[in-house]
């Protein structure tokens, strides 16, 4: 039989109609039913298209020019937004990127999960959706003597060289790297060449908190020595008297890591402050603490919402990291039991506890999926397991521990719908019954969405 060839040829340019979008915001558009993915196509759209990738199945194109624009596609604010690749979808209207999570939440769970029958309810979206992020790192470059710093550009680590501002960064991160870069760059402090791994300053990275306006910045360095450290610290605290902590991290490896292990405090203290609900959170630089407090403190009631939980009951959070979900809970539980794998992220929990005068709340290092089993033989026995696991989804070992122990409600915060739904589906084949899923827009003006869903045990078992 002979082998059937795409109807298009590479380079090609074609009329090209876009009848839909893939999870990653790309139109997609067919040629007699052979489907073309384009970055930037929007749904209703008639486009001419060149073809630049051709497969069996499907091919590649680039976005030439629209015919017609879709009544949903807007002016991105941000000048670089074409070669920058931290954002992808500020072409479409903002209840259009709504549509789409929800859209890509809804094609999972029906593909993935096979519940069709779950509701998943409208991405809850933010007021203003831009200047969210509380953290930013951004690599640091040289053109003509002085220091530069921007996003790399898609697919590459060039330096995006006019990028002054990032539309979703807090303007307090935004302005400080700019000071940074520029005390720096005047007091000769080198870039780091990732090419010839030679140099200083490998990235800069600034965190802010929300509510309290402190400010922590982090040098990575390749080397041991900051050269010029105590003007750089003078020129920046007196400036800039909101910055409360400078710190240093070494980080002296050919990688892609932005940190390395040595981390030393310059200047201040070691941890800066924020608040998401009435829970104050110590923040130190290496602390994963979501980037969208307000969206964070939405997708957090949610999760008490979902775990329907009273004095009498005592709740497992497994990854807990900081403690953040954990101490939520907390409030209104009789006891929760914190696991994370991460030492340091357990130490900031504990510390969170007592920050904010919470004692029945315990926390615990190790992998959840061994521990969990070792609390179940000493006769733990929750009524609820939180779980808000990495992109790659829970471990098998932990859906089985978590379905051994029996909770009454699961609720499962996920920042990646696919893995989401693999898991709700072994959950469901555990005894469990998925309720509902709720999309929440912790990340505006990009493809990802982060989903909370809530099970109960299945009655009978």
């Amino acid at each position: 039989m002979a082998k059937q060839s795409a109807p298009v040829k590479k380079n090609e340019t074609i009329t090209l109609s876009f009848e839909d979008l893939t999870h990653e915001g790309n139109g997609v558009g067919k040629i007699d039913g052979y489907p073309l993915f384009v970055p930037y196509g929007l749904p209703g759209e008639e486009a001419q298209v060149k073809v630049i990738k051709v497969n069996k199945n499907f091919g590649f194109g680039k976005l030439l020019e629209v015919k017609n624009p879709s009544p949903e596609r807007v002016e991105p604010p941000c000048d670089v937004f074409y070669k920058c690749g931290g954002c992808q979808i500020q072409h479409m209207s903002y209840d259009l990127q709504l549509d789409m999570k929800q859209n890509q939440v809804k094609s999972v769970m029906r593909k993935i999960a096979h519940l069709d029958h779950v509701p998943v309810h409208s991405t809850i979206g933010m007021e203003d959706p831009w200047r969210y992020r509380n953290k930013v790192q951004i690599p640091v470059g040289e053109k003509d003597g002085e220091l530069i710093t921007g996003f790399y550009q898609k697919r590459s680590h060039a330096i995006i060289e006019d990028q002054d501002t990032c539309v979703v960064q807090d303007e307090v991160n935004d302005r400080m790297v700019e000071a940074v870069r520029r005390i720096a760059s005047r007091l000769g402090i080198r870039a780091y060449d990732e090419k010839g791994h030679r140099g200083v300053l490998r990235h800069i990275m600034v965190r802010t908190g929300r509510e309290t306006n402190d400010t922590m910045i982090v040098l990575i360095t390749r080397t041991e020595k900051l050269p010029h450290k105590e003007q750089l610290i003078k020129e920046i605290t007196e400036t800039y008297p909101h910055v409360k902590s400078i710190m240093h991290n070494v980080n002296n490896k050919q990688t892609n890591v932005i940190f390395g292990q040595e981390i030393k405090r310059l200047w201040g203290e070691d941890y800066i402050y924020d608040t998401i609900g009435d829970i104050r959170f110590a923040i130190s630089a290496k602390s994963f603490y979501q980037v969208n407090p307000p969206q964070t403190k939405i997708l957090y009631d949610k999760a008490l919402e979902y775990a329907k939980i009273d004095s009498n009951d005592t709740v497992i959070d497994a990854y807990c990291g900081i403690g953040s979900i954990s101490l939520f809970l907390a409030q209104k539980a009789k006891k929760v039991y914190g696991v994370e794998v991460v030492p340091e992220a357990i130490n900031d929990a504990k510390m969170n506890a007592e920050l904010n005068d919470i004692t029945n709340a315990e926390f615990h290092v190790g992998e959840a999926e061994k521990v969990m089993p070792k609390w179940k033989a000493q006769g733990l026995n929750p009524d609820v397991i939180v779980v808000d696991p990495p992109r790659k989804g829970c471990d098998e070992e932990l859906l089985k521990a978590m379905t051994d122990m029996q909770p009454k409600r699961i609720v499962y915060v996920s920042c990646n719908p696919s893995t989401l739904a693999r898991d709700l589906r072994i959950l469901e084949d555990g005894g469990y019954e998925t309720q509902e899923v709720q999309p929440v827009d912790m990340f505006p003006q990009t493809n990802h969405v982060e989903c909370i869903s809530q099970l109960i045990l299945k009655e009978g078992n």
